[in-house]
């Protein structure tokens, strides 16, 4: 079977819309949270998530943005997004969000959004994150998102974290070695790569597939200038930073 595994949509449905089309037929996709925040379109992307056969665990946003965190424990660009998104949010909108786990098991695989220790904040950028946080879990394979960058942290026989970054058509082989894998954002990527990003994941095959695709920012932007958001944030999905 094959999975679509994505994160950090962050209300981009233009840049949703293009990972649903290129990643083409799937058995089934995983979003790794934060469906809404900082973008311009939350409500259209909980439906399109509702439209399709998915899993969703709850991102750091989503939870702000429906009361489950405080948007006061964000940055200021993030908490006014944030605002805004809570008065836009539909009630329907609101409890699909809401009712998201922290996290999911797969077969052997987890999924989260932040870590596995710390589900909603934590961000796994090198290998003594990710040290930690296979010592927290068993699962062979835990896909994550919330740091907005395609990355692979292994952990090699003699129980020390590598870390990699994966290039746009690479295929990874699950041959047994515990991973973290993180697909990338689809709305906001933040490694100087403005494509969206995303995986799939074929479990008879055994590997993981990771895709860019490029989207209409200016549609974007032209959305975000209509919601109010500051033009740092309308430049910053155009630099992928």
């Amino acid at each position: 079977m094959r999975f679509g595994v994505f994160s950090d949509i962050h209300a981009n449905l233009v840049a949703l819309q293009a990972v649903l089309q290129d990643m083409g037929p799937v058995d089934q996709y995983w979003c790794l949270g934060d469906v809404v925040g900082y973008g311009p379109s939350p409500n259209e992307c909980v439906q399109a998530l509702l439209d399709l056969d998915h899993v969703l665990v709850m991102g750091n946003h989503d939870a702000a943005a429906v009361g489950v965190l405080s948007p006061r424990d964000f940055n200021g660009e993030a908490r006014r997004a944030l605002e805004w998104t809570a008065r836009t949010l539909a009630r329907d909108s609101m409890a699909y969000l809401k009712a998201a786990p922290e996290q999911l098991t797969r077969g052997e695989i987890l999924l989260v959004h932040g870590s596995p220790r710390e589900p909603l904040w934590e961000y796994i950028t090198n290998v003594e994150q990710a040290q930690g946080n296979f010592a927290v879990t068993e699962n062979p394979y835990t896909f994550i998102g919330h740091t907005h960058v395609p990355l692979v942290f292994l952990l090699d026989r003699e129980g020390h974290a590598l870390s990699g970054t994966p290039e746009d058509g690479m295929l990874l082989r699950l041959a047994g070695e515990r991973m973290l894998i993180n697909p990338g954002s689809v709305g906001q990527p933040r490694d100087g790569d403005p494509r969206a990003s995303y995986a799939i994941v074929d479990n008879e095959q055994m590997h993981v597939e990771f895709h860019r695709v490029e989207y209409d920012i200016p549609e974007t932007q032209s959305a975000m200038k209509a919601m109010g958001a500051s033009p740092w944030l309308m430049e910053r999905i155009a630099y992928g930073r």
